[in-house]
């Protein structure tokens, strides 16, 4: 087999897909249609072939990756796997290819930007526990499938199916922004899609009849708890969004004159302007006294610098009676469902008020603050709606 030459390497063109020039002996420069050009060593153990990477070209050149192959073939005849050499030999670098360093990366650069700070805080702590304790200090570029796979099912082994399938997601976000940043060149998690145990979904507890909702709707404004607490119940029902959304609302965000409030989902990220009918601007007016001279609306009873607790708007459900009945994120399914089926809302706007992703026929996603009036009008006949009910 011709050998490659430094010059003949430079001439080289990307193609229109990956191209393999060899130069011999289990190694060849992998050539991709973009992105960076990568050595590789190629070889069989135990019958099996196997695929090693050398580096980035032109960072290593041409006479260093015939080295580095040198080596992995003086292995081979002393009998040792280069594999798994490398693998046991690289699990104490602190270099900043690293698992740990990729991961840390994500988050703070990615992650930590798209959601609320809690929803974040809990992806981390599932990092942190399941995956870094094995693959931390590994180069994130050689966690084979295999390795993700065995650590997955040690998880499902101990009954928590739902959380192997959070550890693979958050694993797959971190392979592929080490692909992104090229310190990786494929995410293995890929490769066991199907292999884990199906979870039966879980639906939050909500009330969809509207008899029900009425006299849930009675029951909290007869609720004898924190005041800031009722009127967080009482907004959750006419606005439906995430709790967490609901929790963190800002005054600054508010315009009470042109009746909206602007916020990031805590899903999708993208800005969602959302009307507020005449009884939400009525519940602002009440709170307004209270906290207004704070950041948020529903400020912590402990800390006025934080949010209302997230657990607080459950833990009064729970005291009016209607734990495994209702929950704080059932007003959204609540909504969808009445609004659709009782008042004959447009599907559409209804999801674009929940913060959906909702897309036309040519796929693509609406503007979220388009379509604003006729969520304002659905809003207000969804709030009059509420207090027939009330009176019902």
């Amino acid at each position: 087999m011709a050998k490659l030459t430094a010059a003949g390497i430079r001439k080289l063109k990307p193609a229109a897909r990956a191209v393999k020039h060899y130069d011999g002996e289990g190694l060849y420069l992998e050539v991709p249609p973009t992105g960076r050009w990568r050595w590789r060593f190629r070889y069989r153990w135990q019958g099996k072939q196997q695929l090693l990477s050398l580096g980035l070209y032109p960072a290593v050149s041409l006479s260093d990756a015939r080295e580095k192959g040198r080596e992995l073939q003086q292995q081979l005849r002393d009998g040792i796997d280069p594999s798994a050499h490398r693998k046991a030999t690289n699990r104490t670098t602190t270099a900043p290819d690293t698992f740990a360093a990729v991961a840390r990366e994500w988050f703070e650069a990615v992650h930590i930007k798209r959601v609320v700070e809690a929803h974040s805080a809990r992806n981390w702590r599932r990092v942190e526990v399941y995956l870094l304790p094995t693959f931390g200090r590994c180069p994130i570029g050689e966690i084979d499938p295999p390795e993700l796979l065995a650590l997955l099912r040690t998880i499902e082994a101990s009954g928590k199916t739902e959380t192997a399938r959070r550890v693979k997601t958050l694993a797959s976000h971190i392979f592929r922004y080490a692909i992104a940043t090229g310190r990786a060149t494929r995410d293995p998690s890929t490769d066991i899609t199907g292999l884990l145990a199906q979870n039966k979904a879980k639906h939050h507890a909500a009330i969809v009849d509207p008899a029900e909702l009425g006299r849930l709707l009675d029951t909290i404004d007869h609720y004898q708890g924190n005041f800031g607490t009722v009127e967080a119940l009482q907004l959750s029902a006419l606005l439906f969004v995430r709790p967490g959304e609901l929790r963190r609302m800002a005054w600054a965000d508010i315009d009470t004159e042109a009746a909206t409030w602007r916020y990031h989902p805590s899903k999708n990220g993208l800005p969602l302007v959302t009307p507020l009918p005449r009884q939400a601007i009525a519940i602002l007016d009440r709170l307004q006294p209270v906290t207004g001279n704070g950041f948020y609306v529903f400020p912590s009873g402990r800390d006025p610098k934080r949010p209302l607790s997230e657990n607080t708007l459950n833990a009064a459900l729970h005291r009016m009676g209607y734990k495994g009945v209702m929950v704080a994120h059932g007003f959204r399914a609540t909504a969808r469902t009445i609004l659709v089926e009782h008042c004959n809302a447009n599907p559409e706007w209804v999801e674009m008020q929940l913060g959906h992703r909702v897309r036309t026929a040519n796929g693509r996603a609406y503007d979220r603050t388009t379509f604003l009036q006729q969520r304002r009008d659905m809003l207000q006949q969804w709030a009059d709606y509420l207090d027939q009910l009330r009176q019902a």
